[in-house]
């Protein structure tokens, strides 16, 4: 339990810090230093990745006991005839759709951090922009507690009427990109995990099915990089060059946080779907 905690409980950070990209672009447009934005988000990337080296291993593991249970119970028989590995199984499809939810609830705090993350970010790029380096912006805060407690005077929950004001006027960013976000995050979210749950289904060939998440994640990868990314990219741009109003920044991180958190919710359904496609591309090339 203490293990699936802490995979939970990473898979929230991990997806809170992929929501507050969304905002990334709207500190980058407000300061006109759209690369420097970019650029320094990618320090604060560097926990959510490490929180999924440390996350992948930690579920990898949860299914190794499982499947290692289920052997051992079925004494060399049929493993997937064993009542008892069907207990295992029922279980692990619900631990695993508790870290999908964890993915919910980190993509939800997310959403609600972006008004903050954009004043804390805003004061960031002008601090490293003083500073030209961010170790020493890094060793500034560490040294000034000024500089920490006026960053943490920016840090509140908003309130309903900022979504409300975001989300009542016409829509002006395209509804094909926000479509595909649905589907991108529900592919990502669940890619390993069905990939894991498929391993439990297909004990023997564990590794081959685990292995093809990979094939997954490049289809989402794929759909992000044609039809996501331009298109947010050319938004934030003409935003910059005056063609476009702030306000439409504004609404689309509002729209791509919402729509992440809708394909969250959509990998709920596409997980076990998932895993059956899987199970059956490892079994056919195996």
């Amino acid at each position: 339990m203490t293990r699936l905690l802490i995979v939970a409980l990473l898979t929230a950070i991990i997806h809170m810090i992929n929501t507050l990209i969304y905002s990334v672009r709207l500190a980058g447009v407000r300061t006109q230093r759209l690369a420097t934005a970019l650029s320094l988000f990618q320090v604060i990337f560097l926990i959510a990745s490490t929180a999924n080296l440390i996350q992948a291993p930690l579920m990898s593991s949860i299914v190794e006991h499982a499947i290692n249970a289920g052997l051992r119970h079925a004494g060399g028989g049929d493993i997937l005839a064993d009542p008892y590995y069907q207990a295992q199984l029922a279980r692990l499809n619900m631990e695993i759709r508790l870290v999908i939810l964890a993915a919910t609830g980190g993509t939800i705090l997310g959403g609600l951090l972006i008004p903050t993350f954009v004043r804390v970010f805003t004061r960031g790029i002008m601090l490293l922009e003083d500073l030209g380096s961010v170790p020493r912006m890094i060793l500034k805060m560490i040294l000034s507690p000024r500089q920490l407690l006026a960053m943490a005077k920016k840090v509140k929950l908003p309130g309903v009427g900022r979504f409300r004001d975001a989300l009542r006027g016409p829509l002006n960013i395209p509804r094909h990109f926000l479509v595909a976000n649905i589907l991108i995050t529900g592919i990502w979210t669940t890619g390993v995990l069905s990939a894991l749950y498929a391993g439990a289904l297909i004990p023997q060939f564990r590794s081959t099915a685990t292995l093809t998440s990979g094939i997954v994640n490049g289809v989402a990868a794929v759909l992000a990089a044609t039809v996501v990314d331009p298109t947010a990219a050319m938004i934030t741009d003409q935003a910059m060059r005056g063609v476009r109003p702030e306000e439409d920044v504004k609404q689309m991180a509002v729209f791509l946080a919402l729509t992440r958190l809708a394909g969250t919710l959509l990998a709920q359904a596409l997980f076990v779907p998932g895993a059956l496609v899987i199970r059956f591309v490892a079994e056919l090339i195996t």
